[in-house]
């Protein structure tokens, strides 16, 4: 694996806790932010209190001190992926920031201020859109406190802003030698007029964007100061665990919990509709009582089915025709004209998101509404079921962004699981205790919203020069985003977007293409949701891998058989020039004793950026292999943080291997089979191979890195494998198929 070393930044408590008069270009927030909490501002949430007041809001993201510090409000979730830091070099670089004295706190919930601006009247954090939503905003924000800095010191001083400089938080003019940091001037910067359309930097004039920043979140993280939902402990605090169905679809018929009440410890047992839920003084007390309940569940509306049974049936399913998606010229005319036809069948199933941190969230209710900690991902959705299900207004639901072990997606339930059944808690107890609902492992693994099970049946034609002719692609899953509010904007005409992305968008020229879905929510109930990179996670397998049956059967080398067919995508094309050339792609691998040695590429773009991805493998002749290195060239627009997007290729890549060897969620008489990490694996480190990330130079907007570095990794994998091997993989996970 490739070593990156990032300097820790030496914050002081007092760049964190010191608060005075100050220019606000904000708001009132009303809690101590989690970063606040984080280095230790009183224990528990005994800080909380009013921030320094916003006297002058221009814009709602930043906040500048009387003591220097220049405070972000990020209005997007910090789970790992690097937003805070991004979000804060944006403003930073505008506004000429002394990085060190830069901090991020999290946005409350306020769609009209802090709204993904690619979802409409919506906040939350997803489909890698933080930093590419995010770019003219916080540019414009950090560029309009520059321009009210500098007319404030161009009054005091008498002279012509025209003639004052900025730079790492000083502002200057060099003729009369005068300077003052920003906290010496915040005050009179309130008085000065908010600038409509402040001026922006020309790209050349970048000192932060494109250049290494250390991480805003690293300190916290590295010293355990970060806050957590774990970490949080209110008052009179209850903890509770849940006792959720054993199949979906299935209620509480009878329970007993006389045994549970009867342990030290717990408090108050109640039945909500997910299931029953033991509260107690802490987590393994509830735990306990939970174990000691005797519940009969009633099946008669579970669903019963496996996951063998459900491959069937998208196999009987693939092989008729589904509603299109995509239509070019004619695909069964060319097909049955055809001299070589190929066809393949490839298998994935249902996937668990396994974030390290699992679901949950603290809640308290009183009089005057709702209060919630919790990595918040999904503000508006999350806001407004809880206002629905607790008879309040969604202004009267405040939700604590707090840092987040991971999500993957997760987090971002379109039904709000699990932040309601922390509602239904709170709820049936009449409020009188603050809540703290812990999901256990198991009960994560086992808690449904899978990455849907789906299958591919390919069918493509040569023509006389091995250049694709005609290319049939049906795919067959659950629809993530049937019965969610994305269902009328991304659902038409039966198809969900998500679902044939990767596939439908195919960048290579096929002159008769046709790709088809068959949806199958009507008889598999298996809860299904977004998965990091979502469609891209089987389209970009099936058609790379595919693409790749192709190649060999041409007799052409994968890599120019891909560009033969990219002239009409020259940043395609130069994305996979790239990653070969880095990759060493023509020349011969160093052979190792009793290995059989492979290169594979994978090209995919997925959140509008562009992976290429070379693997490199040793095969034993038993079967088992290593994959030993992976070359990353990618293009993203301009790269805000080099660094924080070469470590999202790397995560996603080490996130992707775990799936590609070993991930599967598997069904019997609708019973999860799976239940923690011994038998559903997350990477190991031993497993994760050298890896390179070449990011290609853009002056274009930047687009999304947190989920497009996974799709690439498991089919140049599998096409790595068939080069050693000549085994090829047509089902995930590979686990132990080169040993068959």
């Amino acid at each position: 694996m490739t070593t990156r070393h990032t300097r820790i930044e030496n914050l002081s408590r007092r760049d964190f806790l010191k608060q005075g008069t100050g220019l606000t270009l904000g708001v009132l927030l009303p809690t101590v932010p989690a970063q606040l909490l984080a280095a230790g501002a009183g224990p528990g949430i005994a800080g909380s209190g009013p921030v320094a007041a916003a006297s002058f809001a221009p814009n709602a993201f930043v906040r500048i001190g009387a003591d220097d510090t220049v405070t972000v409000i990020a209005k997007h979730l910090e789970m790992g992926q690097g937003a805070h830091t991004g979000l804060a070099t944006l403003v930073a670089e505008e506004l000429d920031a002394d990085w060190a004295h830069v901090v991020v706190e999290g946005a409350p919930a306020d769609a009209a201020r802090y709204n993904n601006l690619f979802w409409g009247k919506a906040q939350g954090t997803g489909g890698s859109t933080a930093l590419a939503n995010s770019f003219m905003q916080l540019r414009q924000a950090g560029a309009a406190a520059r321009s009210m800095l500098v007319s404030a010191a161009a009054a005091e001083w008498g002279v012509p802003a025209s003639e004052i400089l900025v730079r790492e938080g000083v502002v200057s003019h060099p003729k009369t030698q005068r300077q003052a940091r920003f906290g010496a001037l915040a005050e009179a910067a309130t008085r000065q007029p908010v600038p409509e359309s402040p001026t922006l930097k020309d790209p050349k004039d970048f000192r932060l964007i494109g250049r290494h920043a250390p991480r805003k979140d690293s300190l916290a993280k590295t010293t355990g100061q970060a806050t957590f939902t774990q970490d949080i402990k209110l008052p009179g605090m209850l903890v509770a665990v849940v006792a959720h169905p054993p199949r979906f679809g299935a209620t509480v018929k009878s329970v007993d919990d006389s045994a549970a009440r009867k342990l030290p410890g717990v408090v108050d047992v109640v039945q909500i509709p997910t299931g029953v839920a033991v509260l107690a003084h802490d987590t393994w007390r509830a735990k306990k009582g939970r174990d000691a309940l005797k519940i009969e569940w009633d099946n008669s509306a579970a669903w019963r089915g496996s996951s063998a049974a459900v491959v069937e049936r998208y196999r009987e399913l693939a092989a008729t025709p589904g509603r299109p998606a995509r239509q070019d010229g004619d695909v069964d005319a060319a097909l049955g004209k055809a001299g070589r036809v190929f066809e393949a069948e490839f298998v994935f199933p249902y996937l668990a998101h396994a974030a390290m941190e699992p679901m949950n969230c603290v809640i308290r209710l009183d009089a005057d509404g709702c209060e919630v900690w919790n990595g918040e991902q999904f503000q508006t959705p999350d806001q407004h079921a809880l206002a629905a299900l607790l008879g309040l207004k969604p202004e009267q639901v405040k939700l604590n962004m707090l840092f987040a072990g991971g999500s993957f997606g997760r987090r971002a339930a379109p039904n709000s699981d699990y932040l309601l059944e922390a509602g239904h808690i709170v709820k049936a107890i009449d409020g009188r205790a603050p809540v703290k609902l812990v999901w256990l492992r198991e009960d994560d693994m086992r808690g449904g919203n899978y990455r849907p099970l789906y299958l591919h049946r390919l069918r493509a034609a040569l023509d006389d020069a091995g250049r694709p002719l005609a290319w049939s692609q049906r795919i067959v899953g659950q629809s993530i985003l049937t019965g969610t509010a994305f269902e009328p904007m991304m659902v038409k005409d039966g198809i969900d977007a998500t679902s044939v992305e990767g596939a439908a968008n195919l960048p290579y020229a096929v002159p008769n293409l046709q790709v088809e879905l068959h949806t199958t929510n009507a008889e598999v109930k298996v809860p299904v949701q977004w998965w990091r990179s979502v469609g891209s996670t089987h389209t970009g397998f099936a058609t790379e891998a595919f693409l790749d049956e192709l190649a060999t059967a041409a007799g052409t080398d994968p890599v120019d058989y891909r560009l033969n067919l990219l002239d009409a995508h020259p940043r395609h094309a130069a994305v996979l020039r790239l990653a070969a050339d880095k990759a060493g792609w023509s020349a011969p691998l160093a052979g190792r004793d009793g290995m059989r040695r492979g290169r594979g590429v994978a090209l995919h773009e997925s959140f509008n950026t562009i992976v290429a991805q070379v693997a490199e493998v040793s095969v034993a002749a038993d079967g088992t292999f290593k994959l030993d290195r992976v070359v990353c060239a990618l293009d993203c627009g301009v790269a805000v943080n080099p660094d924080v997007i070469r470590a999202q290729m790397e995560g996603g890549i080490g996130f992707a291997l775990a799936a590609a060897l070993t991930g599967e969620i598997t069904l019997d008489d609708g019973q999860v089979v799976q239940s923690n990490f011994h038998d559903y694996p997350v990477l190991r480190i031993d497993q994760m191979p050298a890896v390179e990330v070449h990011i290609v130079p853009s002056a274009e907007k930047p687009t999304g890195v947190g989920e497009p570095g996974v799709p690439p990794l498991a089919p140049a994998l599998a096409n790595a494998l068939f080069a050693a091997s000549g085994k090829r993989i047509r089902r995930l996970p590979i686990g132990d198929q080169l040993k068959a």
